[in-house]
């Protein structure tokens, strides 16, 4: 299933018609319309030299959560750890931020740009455990190429 979607990925990143935030905006929606479990899909970037995230484009509910100091939640802990963390349970981890009661969990996978974590995306799931590793590797591809245009 996942894979079906990466040439729809790679075109709507390829189009240099629309500006690249239209881009990341257009594979948020993309993921979110054709993923059944995953329910707020959004990226967030390096905030300049501060040491925190900014939210960046998005599909779903509208957060409060548009700034993250790094070290706070699922997003800022992998802003400092450059690594997947995929959280099947989000009641179970002490330092969560919650977006909202109906998530259940969570899956970010930095983005990495000549090396350097410059962001992530970040999933939010109503359903529990529902991320695989085919979920990993799919992530990681849509940085890969996301982080091509940045």
């Amino acid at each position: 299933m996942l894979a079906s979607l990466k040439p729809q990925v790679t075109s709507i990143l390829e189009n240099n018609e629309k500006s690249v935030e239209k881009r990341l905006a257009s594979v948020c929606e993309l993921l979110r319309d054709n993923i059944n479990y995953y329910d707020w899909v959004g990226f967030y970037f390096k905030n300049g030299d501060k040491e925190e995230l900014k939210l960046g484009p998005y599909a779903g509910e509208p957060t409060d959560h548009t700034i993250i100091p790094f070290g706070k939640g699922i997003c800022g802990q992998v802003a400092v750890s450059n690594e997947n963390f995929v959280v099947p349970d989000v009641g179970a981890q002490d330092n969560y931020i919650a977006c909202s009661i109906t998530v259940k969990s969570e899956i970010v996978i930095p983005l990495f740009v000549n090396g350097e974590n410059v962001g992530q995306i970040d999933i939010d799931s109503n359903t529990p455990d529902p991320f695989t590793e085919e979920d990993e590797r799919f992530l990681e591809f849509v940085n890969e190429n996301v982080a091509k245009i940045l």
